[in-house]
């Protein structure tokens, strides 16, 4: 966040100096950039509290909400960021191209080095991915703004300035599309990804004693956090409970469990109305 602060204060100057659109748009993306580090070490203080009578499952989800709310703002950037420049590709302004490249290269590897502080944490954690995110393409900004820079260095070619612009707004929104549709789907309370239902189903199916299962639900609480409600027909359904939570655990690492063992003189193993 420090390393943020400084060049995002640094490109902001810059940008206001060189009169260039790439340069502020850069800058700008790196005030979201602090601002989704802020938000997900929030997100991340509050998920880690402890959970209460209320709030059974505590407050997981708010790594969730706090990576959707940094998703979205990528979002309302680029949108911003694309009327300007097309403002600007109707009137094209003067601006300064070695300005321009000098402080984008700056910022290139002051992203370059706060990419590498997160780069291990972001595959732990949906939070920690977003932030992630937030400087990967902040990062292909700053390329952009090189490019820029040259180009008007080397030319004075001024719609290069928008045009780049319009092209890191581009990928800003496809960066971020997996993170939205991954804290959707978490919120939607959708199958993990990396959990195959029709297999569980079938390694439950599997075990000694069990003929049927029904009702059988998979859902994230948080992300890498992962829970499941099934019911088992059995009529042996000794140790099975057992037997069935190490299936669950060992095969698809699934810790927390929720398991209802039927007789078939108590059910007729259909699945009942709303379960």
């Amino acid at each position: 966040m420090a390393v943020t602060a400084v060049f995002m204060g640094l490109e902001l100057a810059g940008g206001w100096y060189a009169n260039s659109l790439a340069l502020l748009s850069d800058g700008a993306h790196m005030l979201t950039d602090l601002g989704a580090m802020a938000l997900s070490l929030a997100a991340i203080w509050i998920a880690r509290k402890p959970r209460t009578a209320k709030m059974s499952f505590g407050y997981q989800r708010a790594e969730i909400l706090g990576a959707l709310v940094s998703g979205l703002a990528i979002w309302l950037i680029a949108g911003g960021l694309v009327w300007e420049a097309f403002q600007r590709v109707r009137s094209p302004e003067e601006v300064r191209g070695p300005v321009v490249f000098v402080v984008a290269t700056i910022g290139l590897l002051a992203n370059l080095l706060s990419m590498k502080f997160l780069h291990h944490a972001q595959h732990d954690n949906l939070n920690a991915r977003a932030a992630y995110l937030h400087l990967l393409s902040d990062t292909l900004g700053s390329v952009g703004a090189i490019i820029a820079g040259a180009v008007l260095w080397a030319t004075g070619w001024k719609p290069i300035d928008p045009i780049i612009t319009i092209l890191i707004s581009a990928l800003l929104v496809a960066s971020s599309w997996a993170l939205i549709k991954e804290t959707v789907s978490v919120l939607m309370e959708s199958s993990p990804a990396h959990i195959d239902p029709e297999q569980v189903e079938r390694d439950l199916l599997a075990l000694e004693g069990v003929s049927a299962v029904h009702d059988l639900h998979i859902w994230s609480v948080s992300s890498g956090t992962a829970a499941l409600s099934v019911h088992l027909l059995s009529d042996s359904p000794r140790d099975l409970l057992a037997r069935a939570r190490a299936c669950l655990r060992d095969k698809h690492d699934i810790q927390h469990t929720t398991i209802q063992i039927e007789s078939p003189e108590s059910t007729d193993s259909e699945p009942c109305e709303g379960c």
